[in-house]
Parts: structure tokens; C-alpha cells; sequence
């Protein structure tokens, strides 16, 4: 039997990743305020297993400013009975802890000579911040949602990474995220 060969580029999501896991964040945000987690999460981030038109899922497309998204989802929520500041949640992702070791990772994979790059779900409005806590130097390719109008697990989110990076099969290429369906 033949060793596996060496994947030409490494493709890494960000949240969860090189952050603590938002999804506990949330979670522990839902627990304090009195609201079941699995039912906040639906309210506030939609199914995370598909892209759908939750507000949350348009925001991260960049097809709402994240005040308008706010706005939906406080809506949908009061439709429910429920009283609750989205941003209240978002808080308290932002306290997310950086995994150093994930950013040293990174930077083993990039001088290893394997193209690398980050596949965010993200919002615009925190384009300027989300970066801070990664060696930028060892990122050739950043495919924010946002930015690209496509989210995960949507494949085309993956397949222009691999073309940015120049890859053509896919086979090629490891993926590595925290949330099952980004990675199927």
C-alpha cells in the first residue's frame, strides 16, 4: 500500500478553528439569558447545515448590513415571545480565545510548501477584525463569504479557494473546520 500524497494546499475555516468554538460561545450566551441553546441558535444563525434565507445566512452572503440582519432576527424572535438583543450572543463569540497552536499550524502547512488559505463564513462588518490574531504572512488565499456572496457548505465557497490557489483537483486538498457539514 502506497503512502497518501502530500495535498497541494490546505484549506482552514477561521471560527472554530483558530478561534474557540462560537457555536459553545453561543450556547453559554443562550444558558445566561434563559433561552434553550439549540433553539436560540435556530433563531439567531438559522441551520448552520445549509444555506437557506435566514437573515443570518443573507448577512454572511454580504446581502445585509448586519444592522438590517439585527432587525430580522430581533422580529423573528418577538414573533416567538422572545425579548432578546442578538448581539447580546454575538458578545460574547467575540470573547472567543485564539488558538495559537492552529496559527503555528498554519504556518508549518505554508513554509511546507502547500498552498494555504482561510474559508470564513463571515460578516463584512468584521472583515478589518477577524484577521487580527492570524500570521497573515502564511495566508495565500482569504475566501470570505461576505465578500464572495457564498457561504458554507455551499461547494463553490471551496472551489474558488482551489482556484484562487491554483489547485485543480480537489483531491488534492484538505479542508479543516469544525462543523461536520463544512467539512462533508
Amino acid at each position: 500500500m502506497s503512502a497518501a500524497p502530500t495535498p497541494q494546499a490546505v484549506l482552514f475555516d477561521y471560527g472554530g478553528v483558530f478561534t474557540t468554538s462560537p457555536f459553545a460561545a453561543a450556547a453559554r450566551a443562550f444558558t445566561r439569558v434563559g433561552v434553550d441553546s439549540a433553539v436560540g441558535l435556530g433563531w439567531i444563525f438559522g441551520p448552520y447545515e445549509a444555506d437557506t434565507d435566514h437573515p443570518w445566512h443573507r448577512l454572511e452572503r454580504g446581502e445585509l448590513s448586519a444592522e438590517a440582519a439585527r432587525e430580522e432576527i430581533m422580529a423573528t424572535m418577538a414573533r416567538a415571545g422572545a425579548d432578546l438583543d442578538p448581539w447580546v450572543v454575538l458578545a460574547e463569540l467575540a470573547g472567543g480565545e485564539h488558538r495559537v497552536w492552529m496559527a503555528d499550524v498554519l504556518v508549518a502547512v505554508h513554509h511546507a510548501g502547500m498552498g494555504t488559505a482561510i474559508v470564513t463564513n463571515n460578516i463584512a462588518e468584521f472583515a478589518s477584525t477577524w484577521q487580527a490574531g492570524l500570521p497573515m504572512d502564511a495566508v495565500d488565499v482569504i475566501v470570505d463569504s461576505s465578500a464572495v456572496g457564498v457561504r458554507k457548505p455551499d461547494p463553490t465557497i471551496y472551489r474558488l479557494a482551489l482556484e484562487r490557489l491554483g489547485v485543480d483537483d480537489p483531491g488534492a486538498a484538505l479542508f479543516i473546520g469544525d462543523a461536520a457539514s463544512n467539512v462533508a
